[in-house]
Parts: structure tokens; sequence; C-alpha cells
């Protein structure tokens, strides 16, 4: 499966999906991080014993894990990153699917490309690093160095300066 689309200086990795079982028991901590506490708060205050302070502390902090969970989840089923080019810089943003992240943008002109390892050695994976002087962005992808070395013949041979 390829990993990565590059059209009109226009870069998209899309994450390798988590087997299916894995997203599963994800998505489904996940809601109970978030509907647990309320309904332990709302079942509280029913059979008479009140609302005290540690249950908006508890609803607060796995509300907090839920969310992360949630979007772990999200990623490992959604994921996608795009890097886009222009003259004088590049913007990165990372989409969840559901939501995205903060676009970052960059003043880079004239990217060098590399490859980095990242993962376990054998898995023979790594992550794309575009980077000029002390300025770099490197991408959260995982995709296979095979891949990544075509990727970066591409985008070297392209016209992005």
């Amino acid at each position: 499966m390829q990993q990565y689309y590059f059209q009109n200086n226009i870069l998209n990795l899309k994450v390798k999906k988590s087997p299916f079982l894995v997203r599963l028991v994800m998505f489904l901590l996940s809601f109970s991080f978030f509907v647990f506490p309320i309904f332990g708060a709302i079942f509280s205050v029913v059979l008479g014993f009140g609302l005290h302070i540690g249950f908006f502390i508890g609803i607060g902090i796995f509300s907090l894990l839920g969310f992360y969970l949630l979007r772990m989840s999200l990623w490992n089923t959604y994921g996608e990153e795009t890097i886009s080019f222009f003259d004088d810089r590049i913007i990165y943003e990372a989409n969840y699917g559901w939501f995205k992240d903060g676009k970052k943008e960059t003043v880079i002109s004239n990217p060098n490309f590399y490859a980095v390892p990242a993962g376990y050695e054998e898995d023979n994976e790594g992550v794309l690093v575009i980077a000029l002087d002390n300025v770099q962005i490197e991408s959260v992808v995982k995709m296979p160095i095979l891949q990544l070395e075509e990727l970066i013949k591409i985008l070297t041979s392209s016209n992005l300066e």
C-alpha cells in the first residue's frame, strides 16, 4: 500500500491503519472514559449521596484521558499529514479525520529531504524529514524505507525551489 500522494506541490502522507480489534478497544476505552464518570456522578446524586468536588476532579481527569485516547484512536484510523510546499514556506497540518491539528507554517526555501529510521530496526521503517539549516519538519507517519527513498527522489526532482 502506497502511503503517500504528491500532486500540485501538496504531499499527503497516510497512516497505515492499526488492526481492527486494537482500534475497537481504543474507541471503547475512550468512550467509557467520557461516560462512566458522568454516570457515576448522576447515580450518586440519584441515590442520595450528594455531589462532591471529587466527582468534578474525576470527570475532568478522565475526560482529558478520554480525549487523548480518542485522538490516538482517530489517528490510528484516519490519520493523515498534509504538507504544502510554496516558494518560500512550507505548511504542515495533521488531519485526525474528525478534526485537524493547528497548521504550522515554516519559512524554508530550497528544502533538503531525508529519511530517519523510526521504530524497531527489523521493521525497516522511517519518517520523512524536511530541513534547511536549523529549521526542520519531521513527519510522524512511519513508512517503509523503500517508499521513503522513492518519495525523496520524487520530491527532490520536483520543482520545489
